[in-house]
Parts: structure tokens; sequence; C-alpha cells
């Protein structure tokens, strides 16, 4: 294949990516727009509502009790301060002045109270609501398709899990309550200020209509806003987690600088948008401000003018001036309020979007329930497989029979279509034509669970968690002996390096592997792959990265494995695939030659060619 080729095909396969990407993210967004956000929200509140309405209910008493104290200020100063017989109403009213001074000071460690428990009380919910859509989404990541990862990057998905539950733990725990307060202060002050005089209710309440509009107008300016922010923090975060991921590549390459550059263009992009975004708010609080502060001026300007006449106490005017703040606050609290129910928005639309997304390789409702072990036979039956919104088929009518027991290579050229054949076994994905099957049965159904159970599976590209070694090689298996994790290290050649680290099997490996060199890991990966006792393994350029000694010794234990097991191996050398029961040869997504290796050398074709340039050798 000419290099002008495999551009081509390489650009191909980008844009069908893209396609495969843009069409899931479409139907996510469309899955999450039957959900309201509030019902949502409720939904997951389950177990906790009426703890929560209690909370809110204890917010609305908090906020109607502040009246009592201007109320009562009120009383105090008609009767004992501005009455013409105040001296005289001390003397014969002296209990009542006290019961009511006592009664701004109990009422006011009441409330006090009542705050502490609504506190403890929404953010009670709000940690119990958070760890449950984290762990909902987190289950839903781990259940999703290998075209979902394909969809969503490492930085995307951690900002979800992340920052934008946090928006969503915020709403809950202070956006709900303050707008509880800002609606229960605002009409309880309401009713109050036209229970003691409606003509001046008027005149203050008259402004708020304008402080609505300039809420609205803010509101339909910053909900992009932060829709973009979501999508620039999501993009921080992918920048940072590919670079860190990546240090070893940035350090050969000396790219320290490149990389330092490119994420400050992140940062500099994010904090530009999060600038903008505050700057809306900045931009239209001054006229919330400016109408906020003209209800005191009317309070002054008319209340004077009714006192001035008569029609209005001194008590009233001061009640009226201790409680101008209550409609004042809840008007400009109402622009933050719209402010974070915007954050709230944009981070629940990115959260929603997973939280109902499901994969599409699940379980059939019929599905066979098969014996614990499977035999291992392996059949594709005229298979064709392309990938999702793709344009170029990858497989065209693959047929091949690998019975219970036998190894067999499979080679051919870098983009051939290998591992996206191997890769619809376990069902990673699903052939667009034709049929895998396993033991006789098509692996659509069969369940899931049981299928993979029966296939271990080494890569070239190892992932290795932050664990022992022993705790790699077992993954989760817990009955797995110590005994048994060295059995497996052995038929995979590690045993020996293992015994020489520092605390052997108790090596804390770093992350990803860290420490360990590319033939180490892939050992490792191998004796992992072992030790679930596989019916079917496969192996994707495992030994790779190991010497041709090594390489050796794993084809030997690889033979005299303790279980039956199936092999299907796919390699670039001849010497990995020299002794298998079978060879496939596939080119340009079809099965080219197949046979063994004597009777694929004798047909002079592919692998003829390949012998002999690895070997030197005519044969």
């Amino acid at each position: 294949m000419n290099p002008q080729t495999e551009e081509m095909q390489k650009n191909q396969g980008d844009l069908r990516l893209d396609f495969i990407c843009l069409g899931l993210q479409r139907r996510m967004r469309m899955e999450t727009k039957k959900h309201s956000k509030i019902a949502w929200l409720w939904e997951n509140m389950k177990g906790y509502r009426l703890i929560y309405l209690v909370g809110i209910i204890g917010t609305v008493v908090y906020n109607a009790m502040q009246l009592t104290v201007p109320y009562i200020t009120q009383k105090i100063i008609d009767t004992f301060i501005t009455h013409e017989h105040a001296s005289e109403n001390m003397k014969t009213q002296t209990g009542y002045f006290f019961q009511l001074i006592l009664a701004m000071i109990v009422l006011t460690f009441v409330r006090t109270l009542i705050v502490y428990l609504v506190c403890m009380d929404v953010e009670h919910v709000s940690q119990k609501v958070l760890y449950r859509v984290r762990t909902h989404l987190f289950d839903k990541i781990e259940r999703q398709d290998m075209s979902f990862y394909n969809t969503y990057r490492t930085g995307d998905l951690m900002t979800r899990v992340t920052g934008d539950l946090d928006a969503v733990r915020h709403m809950i725990a202070w956006v709900i309550r303050c707008i509880a307060e800002s609606f229960a202060l605002l009409l309880a002050t309401t009713v109050y200020f036209f229970y003691m005089d409606w003509r001046l209710a008027v005149s203050i309440l008259a402004i708020a209509p304008f402080i609505l509009i300039v809420i609205v107008l803010f509101r339909n300016k910053v909900a992009p806003r932060h829709k973009e922010l979501r999508e620039k923090l999501s993009h921080l975060n992918t920048a940072a987690q590919e670079n860190i991921s990546g240090n070893r590549v940035v350090k050969a390459f000396a790219r320290e600088e490149y990389e330092i550059k490119k994420f400050d263009e992140c940062s500099v992009d994010f904090s530009r948008t999060n600038k903008k975004t505050a700057l809306t708010w900045i931009t239209y609080f001054p006229y919330i401000e400016t109408f906020a502060n003209l209800m005191s001026i009317a309070l002054l300007v008319v209340g004077g003018l009714f006192i001035i006449n008569g029609s209005l106490t001194m008590g009233e005017y001061v009640a009226f001036s201790g409680l101008i703040w209550a409609v004042q606050n809840p008007m400009r609290m109402l622009g933050n309020i719209m402010n974070e129910f915007q954050r709230f928005s944009a981070a629940s639309d990115k959260v929603m979007e997973i939280y109902y997304s499901e994969p599409k390789i699940v379980d059939k409702e019929d599905a066979v329930d098969l014996p614990e072990r499977f035999k291992g036979k392996v059949e594709f039956k005229n298979v064709s497989f392309q990938y999702e919104d793709g344009n170029l088929p990858v497989l065209h009518n693959i047929s091949f029979v690998a019975n219970p027991g036998e190894t067999v290579a499979i080679m051919g050229e870098t983009g051939c279509g290998k591992t996206s054949m191997i890769q619809l076994i376990p069902r990673f994905y699903e052939p667009t034509e034709g049929e895998v099957l396993v033991d006789g049965i098509n692996v659509n159904d069969m369940k899931l669970t049981q299928l993979r159970k029966n296939i271990g599976l080494a890569t070239q590209d190892v992932l290795l968690y932050s664990d022992t070694i022993d705790g790699n090689i077992a993954y989760g298996d817990s009955s797995l002996t110590k005994e048994e994790v060295e059995k497996f290290a052995k038929y995979s050649a590690a045993a020996k390096f293992i015994t020489k680290m520092p605390e052997g099997y108790d090596t804390i490996v770093g992350e990803r592997g860290v420490g360990l060199s590319g033939g180490q890991k892939q050992r490792i990966s191998l004796a992992r792959a072992l030790a679930v006792k596989p019916a079917i393994l496969i192996l994707d350029d495992t030994t790779s990265a190991v010497d041709m000694e090594t390489e050796k010794q794993i084809q030997h234990s690889l033979n005299e494995l303790d279980f039956p097991c199936t092999k299907l191996i796919i390699a670039q050398r001849v010497s990995t695939t020299k002794f298998a029961d079978k060879i496939l040869i596939i080119q340009g997504g079809r099965i080219t030659e197949e046979g063994t290796h004597d009777e694929l050398v004798a047909k002079k074709g592919y692998y003829y060619n390949l012998v002999q340039l690895q070997t030197g050798e005519e044969v």
C-alpha cells in the first residue's frame, strides 16, 4: 500500500469516527430533552423528599418570622416612645414592654435554630443525591459500548462526574432554598405592607416589574454563556488529562513548552469565557441595584408625606423602613438565583446526557443461559462489519473456524481489520452481516457476562492499575490464591522479574504501569488474561515488546496450560505464528490466505514473502 492510499484511508477513518461521535451525541441529547431537569432532580430525591420539603417549609417559616421583629418594634415605638402618653405607658405597662422585648429575644433564638436545622437538612439531602447520581453516572459509563468511549473524551467525562455534579448539588443545597426564601420573604412582606398601608405598599412595589424585566433580559443573555462555559471547562480538563497521561511522550520529544502553551491556550479560553459570563451579571446588576434603591427613595418621599399629613405613624414608618430590605433583597437575589439556575441548567444537560444514555449492545430478553465454562469453539460465518455511521466496510465476508483447544494466528498489514475482527467475539461491536458463533451459538444470543467471563483478552496497549502486581493479575477476583497468581505469572514468563522487585508480588505498580518496561507490562497483562482460565484467549500483539527468548518461553507455556483453551493470536512475528494450528492472512478486510505454516509457505503468497523478509532466508 502506497503512502497516499494509507493517508486517504486514515482520513476516511477519522471522518467515519467523527460521524459516529456526532451521531451518538445527537441521539443522547435528544433523549435528554425528553426529561425535565426539575423532574429529574425530584426523581433522584426519592427517599429524601419529605426531609427536603420539611427543610423548605422551615425556610418559609423562618422568613415569615422575620416580620415579627419590625412588628414588635412598631408596637414599642408607637406605645412607649412616640405616644403622647409614652412615659405613663412605660409605668403602667412595664410588664407588656418587657414581654415584647423577651418575645424579640426568643424569636431571634428560634429563627437561628431553624436556620441551622434547615442548612443541615438541605446539605444532607444534597450530599445523598450527589452520591446517588454520581454512582448511577459511573455505572452508566462503565456499561457503555465501545462506540461511547470513541465519542466522549476522558476529560469530558471527568467534568461531568465532578464539576457538573457540583452544580447539581449547589442547586439542591442553595438555589432552591434561596428561591423559597426569596418568594416567602417577598410574599409575607407584601401582605404585611398592604396590611399596614396599601397606598405606601403600592408606591414601593410599583418599581418591582422593572426589576423583573431586567432579570428576564439577563436570563436570555446568560443561558448560552453557561453552556459555553461548561464546554470550555471540558476542553481544559481534557487537555490536562491527556498531558498527564502522555507525560512520557512529552518528555521524550522535549515538548514541555508546547504542552504548556497548549494548556495555557485552553486555560485562557476558559478564563475568557468565565469572565464574559461574570460580566453578563455585572452588566445587568447596576440596573437591578438602581431600581432596588428607588424603593427606599419611594418610601422616604411617600412615607414622609404620609407622616406629615398624619395618615402614617412613626412606628409604622419604622416598620416599613425596617422591612424594605425584605423586598429589595429578594429582587436582588433573583438575579443571582437566575444566574445559578442557568449554571445548573447547563451542567444538568451534560449530566443527564450520560444519565439517560443506554448501551446498544445488551442482553436479549430470551438470551441463552449457557454452562459456566464454554468449550471454546469460535466460528465466523460470512461476517462483514462496518462502524456505525461509517462509509467504509472494515471486514468483508469473513469465514473461519477455530476448534476447541486450537491456536489460530492472525496476520496482516496495519489497518487491515485484525483488531476489529477479534472485537466482535466478546461483542464490543456487532457484525453488520453474518454471524459470530461460540460453541455453535450466535454471540448476540448469549448473555454478555457469561460470554465475556469465558474470554481472556490481552492487548499490545496495556493498562495496569495503581495496585500491587498481585492485585493487577487477580484483578478483583478475591478467590484467586497467591499460589495461583504465581502460577499464571510463570505462564506469562513474568515470575522471574516480579520476584526480583522490592516487594515481589506486593510491589505497587505506578499509575498505568509507570516503572515497568513495555515487555513487563505485557507479561502482567497476559497473566491477568490467563487468570480467568478462559475458554477463549485473545492476544492482540501481546508479545510485541518482549525479546525472542521470552516469547519462546511464553509460547511453550501457552501450549502447556492446565486448562483447555482456544487461542486467537494477532501477531506480526513469524516466530509467534509458526507453530499455530491455523494461520489467517487478512488483507483489506478479507481473508486472503488460510492454512498452516508449511501450507502458506508453499503458496508463495503474502505469508511466504513475510517469512523471507523476517528470516532473511529462502524457504
